[in-house]
């Protein structure tokens, strides 16, 4: 029985090498060399999961949370409860005659802050909070005269 063993290849290439390395980390260090190992593969196997995972480490600028927009406008409307309208005006060049042009376009945003008619304010992209509202009132600029 012993030489259908010895006869087969796999099987020896398969049971040698293990061998030879646990021969060689008890002779030559003791347990300093099967806890590095430890190490080695658990660091390995950390680098796996963070990959699939999503590891905070080495996270790319891509991966990293953009900057919210913000906006200054007037407040047009505060009759709902904690959502004002805000205004919000820039100037665009016409494609045709060169000349700047005043667009403006309505927020609705989240009001803790108690801003009211007149208010110039700054508001901040945040989460949806509603079906239209999609922005926060962030401080009161200025106050209504």
């Amino acid at each position: 029985m012993e030489e259908n063993t010895n006869e087969n290849p796999t099987e020896n290439s398969a049971q040698d090498p293990a061998d030879e390395t646990v021969a060689a980390t008890e002779t030559s260090e003791g347990e300093g060399l099967l806890v590095d190992a430890a190490r080695a593969v658990g660091a390995a196997l950390g680098k796996a999961s963070g990959a699939v995972g999503g590891s905070e480490e080495g996270e790319t600028p891509s991966a990293q949370k953009r900057r919210r927009q913000e906006k200054v406008g007037l407040v047009t409307s505060d009759k709902m409860q904690k959502t004002v309208v805000v205004r919000v005006e820039r100037q665009v060049r016409h494609r045709k005659y060169k000349r700047y042009i005043r667009r403006r376009t309505k927020f609705m945003a989240h009001d803790e802050v108690g801003a009211h008619i007149g208010d110039i304010v700054r508001i901040m992209e945040t989460r949806p909070m509603s079906a239209r509202k999609r922005w926060r009132v962030v401080e009161i600029v200025q106050k209504a005269r």
